[in-house]
């Protein structure tokens, strides 16, 4: 079980690029390591361990509740065989997991030889299946089935034993794992199926940091309703910024917030500091001062085109996450209202 510490990516501005100074006022919003436990069900996620049997969606439902939420959900589902990682969104928190579909996933699997084959072989086929493939998702799968190209970052045979491979693989985010096994037993020659599976990783989260089970969760959730302590489920329940740790950052002012948690576009007077090597396209973080996750969004403007402009749409904003009224609204209405034109 992971123990929770404090995470604020916002509140330190080192290694961003500074536009312009500004405080924050402590009256509006909440630094995410002071959140209650209210609101960490809010804007938190879980790391659930999912156990072999349950669907991903039943056990999403499993958590709402008894976490007694209105809104949760997942990312990256896994068959009902199949255990590890399955990041789970609460509340607002939701909007976020999207952003988890642009790292990789690893897994640990067992694969079932349907007759013995030759090591050297074996071998020489696991590393044809390293790097791009083609894939055509298997019939029970929830999207269009049309051969599509996937990246095998690594993939690697830890064990064998009789016709058991054991292995590890690193893949692009949308790689179905049973449907590599096949492709390689066809291959191979005799054929393969998937006999174990577990989801060690989904991009910058792993069961290296610890992973919740839903026993924990359970015994959490009674000690913080019946016992009044809130420990332990402030350690298994993560602010949703963990999610976006990775995508670049941009800090904005106060009196911007609002405007952003209400559709409008990012102008460059609204910024603070932001990551000193964003290019356009990039998908980004954007946070207040206190650290808090504003919404995500994509530039339309390079770092160095931010720093000198005097005014412009510098990003747009793709999914809002904070809800509008956590910040006073203090830019006036227009036609398009963008975020940092007053």
């Amino acid at each position: 079980m992971r123990q929770n510490t404090s995470f604020n990516p916002a509140t330190s501005v080192e290694g961003l690029l500074t536009l312009d100074e500004e405080g924050t006022n402590d009256n509006y919003g909440t630094y995410p390591e002071k959140r209650t436990v209210e609101d960490l069900l809010d804007y938190g996620f879980i790391a659930l361990d999912k156990p072999a049997g349950p669907t991903s969606h039943e056990v999403v439902a499993w958590v709402r509740k008894m976490l007694k939420i209105e809104k949760a959900g997942h990312s990256g589902t896994l068959d009902p065989g199949v255990t590890g990682l399955l990041p789970i969104g609460l509340g607002e928190a939701t909007k976020a997991l999207s952003v988890l579909l642009l790292g990789p996933k690893e897994y640990i699997g067992v694969a079932r030889l349907h007759s013995p084959v030759d090591d050297a072989k074996i071998k020489r086929v696991f590393k044809e299946f390293t790097g791009e493939i083609y894939q055509r998702p298997p019939q029970k799968s929830s999207v269009k089935r049309q051969t599509r190209r996937r990246w095998i970052y690594e993939l690697d045979i830890i064990e064998e034993k009789g016709r058991l491979i054991l292995f590890r693989t690193l893949c692009q985010s949308g790689t179905y794992i049973r449907k590599l096994i096949y492709d390689i037993g066809e291959a191979l020659g005799p054929g393969a199926t998937m006999a174990e599976l577990r989801r060690t990783k989904v991009s910058q989260l792993n069961e290296k940091n610890g992973l919740v089970s839903m026993h924990d969760l359970a015994d959490a959730i009674y000690l913080w309703r019946e016992e009044h302590s809130e420990e332990k489920i402030r350690r298994l329940v993560r602010p949703v910024e963990e999610i976006v740790a990775p995508l670049k950052k941009v800090i904005v002012r106060d009196s911007a917030v609002s405007a952003v948690c209400h559709g409008a576009q990012l102008a460059t007077p609204g910024i603070l500091h932001i990551s000193p090597d964003i290019t356009k396209g990039d998908t980004v973080a954007i946070y207040t001062l206190k650290g808090e996750l504003v919404a995500i969004g994509e530039a339309l403007m390079s770092s160095a085109e931010i720093e000198v402009a005097e005014k412009g749409i510098a990003f747009e904003t793709r999914r809002v996450i904070m809800k509008p009224d956590t910040y006073p609204r203090l830019w006036k209405a227009k036609k398009t209202a963008d975020a940092g034109v007053a």
